[in-house]
């Protein structure tokens, strides 16, 4: 290299690091999405969002494999800017999936200021999550604060957000509303918990959102119709993306009256639940 060009290299302005969204319906082909996922991702995120990730050849990433699959439905609408196979994909550690990033971690603030060291080599980078937002209820929020304690411009493109969407469809209160995220599995916690929320809501208005693994859908729902007061009003929303999505928001009382309260919901698919008064 020349000195000239090592001159420009040392010069580069550092990269942006992009928060790119993707489509709600990943992770649902096992789940009676396969036949409502499409070759391509324009009919989820606006033209310059796909715009952005196509040029796009760095990313850090939930999962690999899914952020592949991603790009090869940006490809089906916007060329890459390179082939998926010569696109460099990082993977959040592992301690990110488990327990996620939001809180601060000195082994996870250092693992994620290593992972942006191509934009401060002057690439821009792409964050991306297995499903809509990242760093909005999954991970990428340490990746995030680096950016930032690095100095680097962070700019979030837009795309779906299932828990706006879910609240948005519930009735409920969108002017005040908490992220509550997991309750605990034990009952008498997650009893307490729930009454604690409800509480909160009684007294200032404020939506309480929460989610759960697919396969525990249902005992929360269960523990949900249980805990609640009669009057509380409760919705959730199930399969966002979907063909058969559905949103059922009703009080308490009115769940409690049908013979099944559960029939009819596609419990095995990923669920916003929230609650509040109305």
């Amino acid at each position: 290299m020349t000195a000239a060009k090592a001159g420009d290299a040392r010069a580069r302005a550092p990269g942006t690091l992009y928060l790119v969204p993707t489509p709600l319906d990943f992770g649902l082909r096992g789940a009676g999405g396969a036949d409502a996922i499409t070759s391509g991702a324009a009919g989820w995120l606006p033209h310059d969002t796909l715009s952005v990730a196509a040029g796009l050849t760095y990313w850090i990433s939930e999962n690999a494999k899914s952020t592949r699959a991603f790009l090869k439905r940006v490809a089906a609408d916007i060329p890459l800017a390179v082939p998926l196979q010569e696109q460099t994909i990082s993977e959040l550690p592992r301690q990110a999936h488990k327990k996620g990033d939001h809180a601060p971690s000195a082994d996870i603030e250092l693992q994620a200021r290593a992972l942006l060291a191509p934009a401060l080599q002057g690439h821009d980078m792409g964050l991306v999550s297995e499903a809509g937002m990242p760093a909005v209820a999954d991970p990428g929020s340490s990746v995030v604060r680096a950016a930032h304690a690095l100095g680097l411009t962070v700019r979030p493109l837009v795309g779906p957000v299932s828990l706006m969407l879910a609240l948005a469809a519930s009735g409920l209160n969108g002017q005040q509303f908490a992220f509550a995220g997991y309750v605990p599995q034990d009952g008498d916690e997650r009893g307490r918990r729930l009454r604690e929320l409800e509480n909160v809501s009684q007294r200032s208005g404020q939506t309480q959102i929460l989610i759960e693994t697919p396969y525990r859908n249902a005992a929360l729902l269960q523990a949900l119709l249980q805990q609640l007061q009669p009057q509380t009003r409760m919705s959730v929303s199930l399969g966002l993306g979907l063909p058969q999505q559905v949103t059922r928001s009703e009080t308490v009382r009115q769940w409690r009256a049908r013979p099944e309260p559960a029939a009819g919901l596609p419990l095995e698919l990923p669920a916003i639940f929230l609650f509040g008064t109305s």
